[in-house]
């Protein structure tokens, strides 16, 4: 057996210029961070001919098949058919969170897969091009109409100001903060759940529609990727990260109506009033997480405020995609 496991990740500025419809004409980029918080996938190879199946897959449900093509899920079935993979294999998959949150689990799920079925065929695989593999099987095999920002922070991890120039073509810079600044930022961030789960897709496809009339937009949210590395990356009071994070979710917000609720609303203005500088709502909104970024002595208000609220603690900078066991 072996066990892969990659990271979710806590997207802070730029998100929806990382999809092409956008990057391909404009240059896009995102700063972000792996959390962790994980998912996992084991493989182990399966004695097909001791059953009366040829394949074992676990995750919410159970999947035992005789051939690839009669697989449900389809990411399970897409990375198997990629990887020349079609029988006498077992899968598992468990993760630390829920998808549909907003913290790209569904791309970590398949970094992970792919990354357990390279290794389970002895074949090693460079995170970016784990990263460039996980892109094609959802945008080009499953025909989602993803971003590009999950699949690189889930095969790649650290704390990044990723580029994208084409789906094959992505430049990761890592942030240079030191351990007492990162420790510093870390104890700024303040994780709620909505308790509102959503898939990205249903919420994107109205964003991708008005990409031209948001360019302007756009283009704002993609400056602020630089001036987040700039105040990371100098002496500046973390409290203009938390401010520019105000402004990019006030920008995030007007880019589709679907994109927040009056729920979600509240559950933010609660957030500020309590003390945080700023926030926004992570992944491609309607729901999920929402993270606050706020003085340490705020969060005991925070708590009191959102008791009844899922609050996540979370670490920064948590590694790419490995195999951790095998």
């Amino acid at each position: 057996m072996l066990i892969s496991r990659a990271p979710v990740r806590i997207s802070f500025f730029g998100g929806g210029t990382d999809y092409p419809e956008y990057f391909l004409r404009h240059g896009g980029a995102v700063l972000a961070t792996a959390i962790d918080k994980f998912c996992y996938l084991t493989a182990s190879p399966f004695p097909s001919h001791l059953f009366d199946y040829t394949m074992r897959l676990s995750y919410r449900q159970v999947e035992l098949v005789k051939n690839v093509t009669e697989i449900q899920h389809n990411v399970y079935r897409e990375c198997l058919r990629f990887c020349g993979l079609e029988r006498d294999i077992e899968l598992h998959n468990v993760a630390d969170l829920p998808a549909f949150t907003g913290l790209g689990s569904s791309s970590t799920f398949t970094v992970a897969l792919l990354h357990a079925l390279h290794s389970f065929k002895g074949e090693f695989v460079r995170p970016l091009d784990l990263a460039y593999e996980a892109i094609y099987v959802e945008r080009k095999l499953l025909l989602d109409r993803v971003g590009c920002q999950d699949q690189l922070m889930a095969a790649v991890g650290g704390f990044n100001l990723v580029e994208f120039r084409t789906e094959t073509d992505i430049v990761v810079h890592k942030v240079p903060i030191s351990p007492q600044r990162l420790a510093e930022f870390e104890q700024h961030l303040f994780v709620v759940f909505t308790g509102i789960k959503r898939r990205a897709s249903e919420v994107v496809a109205q964003q991708l529609d008005k990409v031209t009339d948001n360019t302007d937009t756009l283009k704002d949210m993609r400056k602020m990727v630089d001036d987040g590395w700039n105040i990371l990356t100098s002496n500046q009071s973390l409290s203009a990260f938390g401010e520019l994070l105000h402004q990019a979710w006030m920008a995030k917000r007007s880019l589709s109506q679907v994109i927040s609720n009056p729920d979600i609303d509240r559950l933010y203005q609660q957030g500020i009033t309590a003390g945080a500088w700023g926030g926004k709502l992570l992944g491609a909104g309607a729901g999920g997480f929402i993270l606050f970024f706020a003085p340490p002595e705020a969060h005991s208000q925070l708590r009191s405020t959102f008791g009844n609220q899922q609050v996540l603690q979370v670490k920064v900078n948590a590694p790419g995609s490995e195999i951790i066991f095998s």
